[in-house]
């Protein structure tokens, strides 16, 4: 998300950032301190006084609603395409989308005429109940849950976010690309033979394979736009698409 500095900030302490009337920050944490936020700015990274900005209109983000929860809201709203944006449950601090998509074999949600996969709709109007409870979940291959799609959000080293290959400076900037561009990964470029971890994937049940950060994998199968089976040393299992990129070798 992002906010307008409407006043300059000086830092006291070293968490704090300072910033001058104008800027554009991108809040990273609204949850942790009633009066202050955690933002970014310049790549630096700390706490802002509350009362000094103004958020920009998000009406997409949900906050600290449940996975179970946001499909629930979602699934009553019968657009594909529909979406929010909501806390990561398995990466405190990150964040998440869930978005309604077609369900393989069974009746497709109403869709735009020419979409290849869906884009973002207006997010649905969640009431209170509806954002409550909390159950911890890693994400799940689409052929498990394909009613509703959960992307993690992902950060690299410049602070920019990405699901795939483009990237924002902001997710507001994310949002506004994928209203118009496919979010889901349908089709599929050359099949890669070996990929390069982006991040740390820590396997949470038997099916899914760990690695870290620069590991190389070879690819097993990449058949799922979501989800793909490579091989690290003598083990083999699922990891998410989105934490590697391809290697040209």
């Amino acid at each position: 998300m992002e906010a307008l500095a409407l006043y300059n900030f000086q830092a006291s302490e070293k968490d704090e950032l300072a910033f001058k009337k104008g800027d554009t920050l991108k809040i990273l944490n609204m949850e942790e301190d009633q009066n202050w936020y955690k933002a970014e700015l310049c790549g630096l990274e700390g706490f802002v006084p509350k009362n000094y900005i103004k958020m920009k209109p998000h009406p997409w983000y949900s906050g600290k609603i449940s996975r179970q929860g946001a499909e629930k809201a979602l699934l009553k709203r019968r657009f594909w395409g529909t979406f929010l944006i909501r806390e990561s449950e398995s990466s405190p601090g990150d964040f998440s989308i869930s978005v309604t998509s077609r369900r393989e074999g069974g009746p497709a949600i109403p869709e735009e005429e020419g979409k290849i996969g869906p884009s973002l709709r207006s997010p649905p109007l969640l009431r209170p109940e509806e954002q409550t409870g909390f159950t911890k979940g890693a994400p799940e291959p689409a052929n498990y849950r394909d009613q509703v799609l959960h992307f993690k959000v992902l950060r690299d080293k410049k602070g920019k976010y990405h699901l795939w290959e483009e990237k924002f400076n902001s997710i507001n900037e994310l949002v506004n690309f994928y209203r118009t561009t496919s979010i889901d990964k349908k089709r599929q470029p050359k099949k890669p033979t070996f990929v390069q971890a982006q991040f740390d994937f820590l396997a949470e049940n038997p099916s899914q394979l760990s690695f870290c950060r620069g590991d190389v994998l070879k690819i097993l199968d990449c058949s799922d736009p979501h989800w793909w089976r490579g091989k690290l040393g003598v083990k083999m299992g699922l990891f998410p698409r989105n934490y590697v990129f391809p290697l040209r070798m």
